[in-house]
């Protein structure tokens, strides 16, 4: 018999669309070099998606330069395109093994670019907190119909999750509105 929404698990699964958004902002450059900037590119490696991480090695050599040494030397390709292709505004350069990846300075334009992929990445963690909502109101609905749930019972529930939906999604704002300032910032 069901009591209704799982909240502990509802919070669980919202914190973590909120910490996938944060790794992602945390990936966007605000004019220094970092190894995270990296962090979302993926690579066509073996028959599957792999992070460039498991493929390659990452540093930050100088304040605006990430070099990434590729361990199989077949692969290079491959990370020079997932690089290229990445959506960060990158182009590596390749000398043997090793990529080199000049950081080009941020003018207002490359700026604003930057504060449309965080608004992207917000997006795609409001969608992931709704997707959680509808799970949880799914499963208060499914409790209501078979008699494990007063329909008075299920409404509070329903409040009670829409609340902590917008207090996710408050949180999401938050953090895109940090961001967009830092890489405002000149």
């Amino acid at each position: 018999m069901s009591d209704g929404a799982d909240f502990a698990d509802l919070r669980r699964r919202m914190e973590g669309a909120i910490s996938a958004f944060k790794s992602d902002i945390a990936a966007l450059r605000t004019g220094r070099a970092s190894a995270n900037v990296l962090d979302p590119v993926s690579v066509d490696a073996y028959g599957s998606k792999m992070p460039l991480n498991q493929v390659a090695n990452i540093s930050v050599p100088e304040p605006r330069m990430i070099t990434v040494s590729v361990w199989d030397k077949s692969m290079v390709g491959a990370v020079e395109k997932a690089i290229r292709e990445s959506n960060l505004g990158l182009n590596p350069v390749t000398d043997g093994s090793t990529l080199r990846i000049p950081l080009p300075e941020l003018n207002e334009e490359r700026r604003k670019e930057l504060v449309k992929v965080a608004h992207n990445y917000a997006e795609n963690g409001r969608i992931a907190v709704r997707h959680v909502r509808k799970d949880g109101m799914d499963t208060l609905k499914k409790a209501e119909k078979d008699g494990d749930l007063s329909q008075d019972e299920s409404h509070a529930q329903s409040d009670d999750v829409q609340k902590l939906t917008d207090e996710m999604i408050a949180e999401i704002d938050r953090l895109l509105s940090d961001k967009e300032a830092e890489i405002m910032q000149v």
